[in-house]
């Protein structure tokens, strides 16, 4: 199975959840237009109120590399960066099976 998944770990400043809520929709909208974006969710954590995920399923290495080179990509992580508290922290994981891999 060549699938990437990717679970990035983003915590915001306090306060910021509403506002990074408005402004993570442009990118989710423009992951739906990426052939090797399978999936691209956006959630909030359950315990911290500050601290959100995006859990991320790509088609291959190649198709993750498209999705970050692109100037969509760079022009929304810089329009997120000010909300944040600290770097993401990502996860990458290789999928082995399993319902909707």
């Amino acid at each position: 199975m060549s699938k990437v998944c990717v679970a990035v770990k983003l915590t915001l400043k306090s306060g910021m959840r509403g506002a990074f809520d408005e402004a993570v929709k442009p990118g989710l909208a423009t992951a739906e237009g990426e052939p090797g974006t399978l999936m691209y969710a956006y959630h909030h954590d359950g315990a911290n109120e500050n601290v959100v995920w995006f859990y991320e399923v790509y088609a291959d290495q190649a198709a993750f590399q498209a999705h970050m080179s692109t100037e969509a990509f760079k022009a929304f992580s810089a329009s997120l960066a000010p909300m944040l508290d600290g770097a993401p922290e990502f996860s990458f994981l290789a999928p082995k099976g399993g319902k909707g891999i």
